[in-house]
């Protein structure tokens, strides 16, 4: 248990080295190679962050360990709008001035209700998974087509995100030691996450769901808090929902792809919804004064607390 333990703490450090890492490497290379530093940083808001829980699902899904990936993809979620969003906003209050993240938001709830009808029967096939990843496609040029539209201060606000004054060596080193790292992570928190969780009496579905989707998170979440005291609500409300599109649409959307990915009762009945709700949740947010206060941060947090304690509970 203790060597499990182990593994998956050391994971978890290698993961957010590396996240860190691919990030800065990636913004460095895309505006080599001609794009934009507000295009590059538009895209490493939206879902620089998810890399590794990517690369997490990516190695479950390699060893077969498909249930674990499953409960990662959609438990980062509830992590990343309750937990991540919430631990934010209590730190700081987070202005969010970019126009794009509302319709983003919009998207989330719907991608997430059309999982929960590809799965009333059990399964998401391989028409639907394909659905799910041209959905993805879909959102990128509504991305970049709406974007042109910020205002300056944002669009600035952005490159500077990406502005990043390393040589091309340096990025592609930057972007192999991420590589690196990210695999060798991926690969200790697969090894010793299901180990706790079947001494905690989960199964892969709910390890996946739990302490992998809220320890692949960890770091994000103190990144989250260190940006919103330097004011960057835009930042971390760009990343909280570019992430969780990210997850259901290419993770899970891809999952399907490959193979017809079975979706629990559970899933469809609960955990789903419970992404939903905290979408419905943070709209309003959004739409209304375009900032999350800290008692809304609060709030987020304590619908967190109660999802953990009524999974918990559904266990015993």
């Amino acid at each position: 248990m203790l060597a499990a333990w182990g593994y998956f703490v050391l994971g978890l450090a290698l993961l957010a080295l590396g996240g860190d890492s691919i990030v800065k490497g990636a913004a460095g290379l895309a505006q080599r190679i001609g794009a934009s530093p507000f295009v590059a940083g538009l895209l490493l808001i939206a879902f620089g962050t998810s890399l590794p829980e990517l690369a997490v699902n990516a190695r479950a899904i390699w060893i077969g360990a498909q249930d674990l990936a499953l409960g990662n993809a959609v438990g980062s979620n509830i992590v990343n709008l309750g937990l991540t969003l919430g631990a934010a906003a209590l730190a700081a209050p987070l202005l969010v001035r970019v126009r794009l993240l509302s319709p983003l938001l919009v998207l989330l709830a719907l991608a997430t209700l059309a999982l929960i009808a590809f799965g009333l029967d059990g399964v998401v096939g391989r028409g639907e998974g394909v659905a799910l990843l041209l959905l993805f496609v879909a959102m990128l040029g509504f991305l970049l087509a709406r974007a042109p539209r910020e205002a300056q201060d944002v669009r600035e606000g952005v490159i500077a995100y990406a502005q990043t004054h390393a040589t091309l060596w340096m990025n592609l080193l930057r972007f192999a030691v991420a590589a690196a790292l990210l695999y060798y992570g991926a690969k200790y928190v697969v090894q010793g996450a299901p180990v706790i969780g079947a001494q905690w009496g989960l199964s892969p579905l709910l390890t996946g769901l739990l302490p992998v989707a809220i320890g692949t998170a960890l770091p994000e979440v103190a990144a989250a808090i260190a940006a919103a005291r330097r004011g960057q609500g835009d930042m971390v409300v760009g990343h909280v929902i570019g992430s969780s599109l990210f997850n259901l649409l290419v993770v899970v959307g891809g999952m399907a792809a490959f193979r017809p990915l079975p979706l629990p009762g559970s899933f469809v009945r609960l955990e789903l919804p419970a992404a939903i709700a905290f979408v419905l949740v943070l709209y309003p947010m959004l739409r209304g004064d375009l900032r999350v206060s800290r008692n809304e941060g609060a709030v987020l947090l304590a619908a967190f607390a109660g999802w953990i304690a009524l999974e918990l509970l559904m266990l015993s």
